[in-house]
């Protein structure tokens, strides 16, 4: 799947700016995370899972 095939979205806590973070689309099997400042750089890909740990380590924070 090509990246302008997904559907990115930004935490509703992104700054005014809008360019201070990261993106992320979902599939079925996969979650895709971008830089915002660099939508044809580099990307991420977690399984549900990996992302689920990410996330529930990072509200701990």
């Amino acid at each position: 799947m090509s990246s302008t095939d997904l559907t990115w979205f930004k935490s509703s806590y992104s700054g005014g700016s809008g360019d201070d973070c990261i993106e992320v689309a979902t599939c079925p099997d996969t979650v895709h995370v971008r830089d915002s400042k660099d939508k044809k750089g580099p990307q991420l890909a977690f399984s549900p899972d990996e992302w689920a740990t990410f996330v529930t380590y990072a509200r701990q924070l």
